[in-house]
């Protein structure tokens, strides 16, 4: 039996691994490496043959976990692919915009170099197409939590709630070779216990290895109530300037989580009446499918559709399509809130939010997610006095703020709790999708609390599990 680890190692995205056993290939995962410094591994070849895989399992939705899919069915996967039943529907939303920013990617970079006499870093075509993307949806299938599904007859997956954003899943692989069983679990993105919207992680019972993420494992979050009361500080304080609340924001997850946050704080008169503008056509479709899936909601979130204040609608909510009402929130004469996408602010929306506000200090920009490296967000976060927005220095004037409960992920602690529900000692327990600082910081403390053996593999790197 060996394990591959193909991304998402000593660095967060890019999410891929492979298992083999019993003549199967699983790969689980298939994400998109968002870090500049590893860009370049998104137009390399899967160390893989796509055609040699027999399926692939998916943990959750997010770019960095499914974004690389259009790609390895363009180059010749053709297996099932299996994941929960929400996952299905937003890993379309999420492929399929990502095809259309890649071919818009290309089309301006190509007008760019054109008019400037240069070459770039990266060929001048889509890394694929939102016509690939739609490609690999008919090979999607959804299964339920609990659900045992046979791969082979040697080789089963069951999917159990990670408590990270709707419909992610752990998976709980149980190989038999050789007249010994095995199991193995691959964590994905491990959530917070007791966070709006989403139900607790499920913690995995048994395993004898253990792939566990680490993107916070050298920290702890704040408590859910200082979100509502940073939230509510940085609002009123921006508006009594006289400036915009601007918010980079995931399309998937921590939009709906905001909105959350934000109805609570509207419903209960504790900030100005504002108008709060989601402005993301993607996010609008992922809020679509939250509603649409809401029977997997926690209990506290069901009562309140129940009770008709649906915490995904609220007075004062703007959702924008269009590209003509976006650009209408620059003449917006009063302060407002404006969620938009990307989260790293790496394209989409936000950016053009960020050329109106970056440099006013009126204005706050408002971190509720995490940074990789490279991205523009990390550097507007770490300080930086100008940042470069389509092709311009801007000056950083604006306010910066960063709320650290918000995030999907689990910290030290919850992650620390995830894994004591194991009941015997794993062979092995390997960290992956976390900076290598982070990482190596939860491998000390799961040896220190546990006692059990840890490892951070390095990219590509190939693991017998015996």
């Amino acid at each position: 039996m060996r394990l591959q680890f193909l991304g998402a190692n000593r660095q967060v995205t890019g999410s891929r691994y492979l298992l083999e056993a019993n003549g199967l290939r699983v790969m689980i995962d298939c994400g998109m490496f968002q870090e500049r410094a590893f860009l370049a591994r998104n137009w390399e070849d899967c160390p893989v043959p796509p055609e040699s895989i027999d399926c692939l399992l998916l943990t959750h939705a997010h770019l960095d976990h499914v974004g690389l899919i259009p790609r390895l069915v363009q180059q010749g996967f053709r297996g099932p692919i299996i994941t929960v039943e929400p996952t299905v529907d937003l890993a379309e939303i999420i492929m399929l915009d990502a095809g259309k920013i890649q071919e818009e990617d290309a089309a301006y970079k190509k007008r760019r170099h054109k008019k400037e006499g240069r070459r770039g870093k990266y060929p001048e075509v889509p890394l694929y197409t939102a016509e690939d993307a739609e490609k690999a949806v008919p090979l999607f299938r959804g299964v339920r939590y609990g659900e045992r599904v046979e791969l082979s007859p040697q080789f089963t997956a069951i999917f159990q709630e990670a408590g990270h954003i709707l419909g992610a899943a752990s998976i709980e692989l149980q190989v038999n070779e050789n007249g010994q069983s095995r199991t193995i679990v691959f964590s994905g993105d491990v959530g917070q216990w007791s966070k709006p919207l989403i139900t607790d992680p499920v913690q995995a019972p048994q395993a004898d290895y253990v792939v566990l993420e680490s993107t916070y494992g050298d920290r702890n979050h704040p408590s859910e109530e200082e979100v509502d009361k940073d939230l509510e500080r940085i609002v009123r304080e921006t508006a009594r300037r006289g400036g915009n609340v601007v918010i980079p924001t995931f399309a998937m997850e921590r939009a709906q989580e905001l909105m959350y946050h934000l109805s609570t704080l509207v419903h209960q008169n504790r900030i100005p009446e504002l108008k709060i503008f989601l402005d993301s056509p993607m996010a609008i479709d992922v809020t679509d499918v939250f509603k649409r899936y809401r029977h997997y909601f926690d209990e506290a979130t069901r009562q309140l559709f129940e009770q008709g204040t649906p915490p995904l609608h609220f007075p004062g909510l703007h959702m924008t399509r269009k590209v003509e009402d976006s650009m209408a929130i620059n003449y917006e004469r009063m302060p407002c809130i404006i969620l938009a996408s990307s989260g790293m602010c790496t394209g989409g929306r936000i950016k053009h939010h960020l050329r109106q506000n970056i440099a006013r200090e009126e204005s706050t920009i408002v971190f509720v997610g995490y940074q990789a490296n490279g991205t523009l967000g990390r550097q507007i976060l770490n300080g930086d006095r100008e940042v470069r927005i389509h092709g311009r220095l801007w000056p950083v004037r604006a306010r910066i703020e960063q709320i650290s409960g918000l995030s999907a992920h689990g910290d030290k602690d919850d992650l620390l709790r995830w894994l004591g529900g194991i009941g015997k000692t794993p062979s092995m327990i390997f960290l992956t999708h976390g900076e290598e600082k982070s990482s190596l910081a939860l491998a000390q403390a799961i040896e220190d609390r546990y006692g059990w053996r840890t490892s951070v593999p390095n990219y590509k790197e190939v693991i017998e599990l015996t």
